[in-house]
This record gives structure tokens, sequence and C-alpha cells, in this order.
């Protein structure tokens, strides 16, 4: 079997008492550690649209507009009803 060794760096992060409860209760539910959680978590933010430029989130968006159209013409208004009408169903 293969093992690929990966070198840790210990840092110091300051979290408000809520991350903390929150991060605790998911690595409990999820029988990992808190560090473990904590890297994943960096790992997505690191290679996800969030590592994108300012400039490709903003093309992006860009190509995005208009794609998707619901035939409604009251959603901008109605946006809440339709919301709570799609969890119902």
């Amino acid at each position: 079997m293969l093992r690929m060794v990966v070198q840790v760096i210990r840092t110091q992060v300051q979290l408000t008492e809520e991350q903390v409860r929150r991060i605790q209760q998911l690595a409990a539910d999820r029988g990992v550690s808190m560090a473990q959680l904590i890297r994943e978590a960096v790992d997505l933010y690191t290679c996800s649209n969030a590592a994108l430029s300012r400039e490709e989130q903003v093309r992006r968006a860009i190509a995005a507009a208009g794609r998707f159209r619901s035939g409604l013409q009251d959603l901008s208004v109605e946006h809440d009803k339709y919301l709570a009408e799609a969890f119902e169903e």
C-alpha cells in the first residue's frame, strides 16, 4: 500500500464561540476531528469559485444572466410565495 506523507503546519485561528460550536457539531456528526473539517473547508474554499479572479466571477455572472426563465411575470415581487409553494411540494 502506497501512503502519501503530507506535512501539516500548526497555525492559530481565532473563531467565534458560535463558529466553534458549529464546527464541533459537524465534526462529531461526521466522525472527524475539527482540524480535519477545517482543512477540508479550506480546500473547498480555495479550490472553488472563491479562488476565481473578480473579473472571471463577473464574466460568469454576466454569461448566466437571462439564461433561465420561469415564465412568471411577477417573480421579482412574489418570489417568497413561489419559494414557499416549492417547499410544500
